[in-house]
């Protein structure tokens, strides 16, 4: 097998690394985290797959770890593997909470009946989000009619970047239906793939996150050089904590207000900046009510994250 250069090489070698080690890590998570222990001294959170996993748990490890010091109960984390997970994990593995993105936070709220507890102010000072669409600059893409018969990725149909506000796009520019229109849609499972697809030339066309972008642009500016925003959604709450509504009142107000005051001390300062952020702020449930509205011009509803 030959190689065109060292980039191509390298990437290949990681995809050959990251599938195994990432489906032993899901196993472990899974395995060694939720387990039948004493439930009343623990809290279980989830996460989603927002950068990949080995990232995500490299982010939020510091972050419960703050937590069981100032709540005196352990806090523990497993991955979402998919972003439409959130319903079938409450239910299969009784989590207490999760960190959720803007449509699945949107979703369990309406559907679980979750309570938003804060979500995180960027490096940015912005506590929202936004869906960027993205060509490559030597593509020739300049707008969606030169988009027919080309590659499109998404990161899954339950995200409002990287999938929702394409849609909606799309739709309000006379396309309905994604086959007749594209020569291919798939997904990506993850913001940061979705750009890197892009950038390899294995998709024409990306749709993801801002702040995953921008973060992906921080490590390597030269991104900036080979890919144009097409369009940017509306703004929208970022990673957002949601907590089922049975949890002791006393306990969900002492852990927003640990939350809410991490600013404020240096441990606290720390976990900040392995999030990539600067604080956390309180969340409103009518934050969300963009999302729906977004949803509703993207021909889907939120109901079990599907489309119409």
């Amino acid at each position: 097998m030959t190689f065109p250069d060292h980039a191509g090489r390298w990437r290949f070698y990681r995809r050959l690394l990251v599938l195994p080690m990432a489906a032993l890590l899901i196993y472990t998570c899974v395995a060694t985290q939720v387990r039948a222990g004493d439930r009343n001294r623990e809290l279980l959170i989830g996460i989603e797959p927002e950068h990949n996993i080995f990232d995500q748990m490299q982010r939020y490890r510091a972050l419960a770890a703050y937590l069981s010091d100032e709540l005196g109960l352990e806090v523990k984390l497993t991955i979402m593997s998919r972003y439409g997970e959130v319903l079938q994990r409450f239910r299969s593995l009784r989590l207490d909470g999760a960190l959720l993105s803007s449509y699945t936070a949107a979703l369990a709220i309406r559907e679980l009946g979750l309570t938003p507890v804060a979500n995180l102010v960027n490096l940015d000072e912005g506590s929202t989000s936004q869906g960027y669409i993205f060509v490559r600059k030597d593509s020739g893409i300049k707008n969606v009619e030169d988009m027919r018969g080309k590659s499109v990725v998404f990161v899954d149909p339950a995200t409002a970047e990287g999938y929702v506000f394409a849609r909606a796009f799309f739709r309000q520019h006379g396309i309905e239906d994604l086959d007749s229109h594209f020569s291919r849609h798939y997904y990506s499972g993850s913001h940061a793939s979705a750009v890197f697809l892009v950038l390899d030339g294995r998709a024409d066309i990306g749709s993801a996150k801002n702040t995953v972008y921008n973060q992906l642009v921080g490590r390597d500016s030269s991104i900036l050089d080979e890919l144009s925003i097409i369009a940017t959604s509306p703004e929208m709450p970022e990673v957002t904590l949601c907590l089922k509504r049975e949890l002791a009142p006393e306990l969900l107000d002492k852990l927003r207000t640990s939350l809410l005051n991490m600013d404020q001390t240096i441990e606290g300062h720390n976990v900040l900046k392995q999030l990539a952020a600067r604080r956390f702020v309180r969340s409103d449930p009518d934050d969300f009510a963009v999302i729906e509205e977004m949803a509703a011009d993207a021909g889907m509803k939120i109901l079990n994250g599907s489309a119409d």
